[in-house]
């Protein structure tokens, strides 16, 4: 990861998997044994869905939103969807809530009650994220990297935030051509 100054880290799609599969060995050498996870979206999306696999355990989706503002940099009220999407059965037992990383901490303090309230057969929630930032208020239970700052993290996807269809479509179109 680059950390151009102490506002900016730009991951790469390599630096961004190899975190991933890193959280993965971190969560197989723990004691918490997980039969549920549950992956914010967008964050944790892509997290999720490799942890489903290496875990061979049914993904759940929730979609939360707070960072609408200012092309996605600046943070509002948190949206919570008022159900989640599972193939996996009602959420019960024991369960791994995964997202990108726990920015100001906003987001797990309003969805682990909503997930208890929403879901009682649940006996325990742990958290897991890439990113910890210094200024969260929620410590994830599992972290592949403590942040000493605040930097804005520029995640390798987040290109597809400006690139819109049109541009796109060009690119495509142009790679055809030669």
């Amino acid at each position: 990861m680059t950390q151009t100054n102490a506002r900016d880290l730009w991951v790469s799609w390599e630096q961004y998997h190899d975190l991933i599969e890193q959280l993965a060995v971190l969560l197989g050498q723990a004691d918490f044994k997980f039969n549920h996870l549950v992956c914010l979206a967008r964050g944790g999306l892509r997290i999720g869905d490799v942890l489903s696999r290496v875990f061979n355990v049914p993904l759940a989706i929730l979609a939360t939103s707070s960072y609408r503002a200012g092309a996605g940099t600046e943070q509002g009220a948190l949206n919570i969807a008022p159900s989640l999407t599972s193939t996996g059965g009602a959420l019960a037992g024991k369960v791994l809530l995964v997202d990108d990383l726990a920015d100001s901490g906003a987001t797990f303090a309003g969805v682990l009650p909503y997930l208890r309230q929403a879901y009682p057969e649940i006996t325990e929630i742990q958290t897991a994220v890439l990113w910890h930032k210094a200024g969260s208020a929620v410590k994830p239970d599992f972290v592949v990297s403590a942040l000493a700052g605040n930097p804005w993290i520029h995640q390798p996807f987040e290109a597809y935030d400006t690139l819109g269809i049109a541009k796109l479509t060009e690119k495509w179109h142009l790679k055809h051509q030669k």
